[in-house]
């Protein structure tokens, strides 16, 4: 299995997500599933089957969890690189397109992915184009969407 790359924060916080899940949220479908097995007919009980539904999909999200949690590597934000100024995941990074105005992204794991707020996957094409380069570097992104340039600005 591939390595996860996870912050601290994206760790701690898929931990909590998984205890959340074994304790209050199993307990709760199991609930359900005990209140729609009494309510009669199995075969006609709507209720019934939205419980086994979300049973289903409770237990599977704990199993990804386990996994997602068992390959994850920590990314060390305070780390030292050899080359400090060379993109790494968890490394913030400033870009211009070449027409374009400044934009910043941290570069995370693809768990914790969350373009919205700035946080891109190492996986996705603008991450992948990213890690290894400099600034000052101008990289091709090639993206679903076409291929663009980008020019590194700053990393921190």
């Amino acid at each position: 299995m591939a390595a996860t790359y996870l912050t601290k924060e994206g760790f701690q916080k898929l931990q909590d997500e998984l205890e959340f899940l074994r304790t209050g949220k199993r307990q709760e479908v199991a609930d359900r599933l005990h209140e729609a097995m009494e309510g009669g007919e199995l075969i006609e009980n709507a209720e019934y089957e939205a419980a086994k539904n979300e049973q289903a999909f409770v237990e599977g999200r704990i199993q990804e969890l386990e996994i997602l949690l068992a390959a994850a590597h920590i990314i060390d934000e305070g780390l030292a690189h050899r080359d400090p100024t060379l993109v790494t995941v968890g490394d913030t990074v400033v870009i211009e397109e070449l027409d374009g105005n400044p934009e910043e992204y941290t570069i995370v794991g693809a768990a914790e992915a969350d373009p919205r707020s700035g946080k891109i996957s190492n996986e996705s094409p603008l991450g992948r184009a990213l890690i290894n380069h400099h600034p000052g570097d101008v990289v091709l992104v090639d993206a679903p969407g076409g291929a663009f340039k980008v020019k590194i600005i700053k990393t921190t």
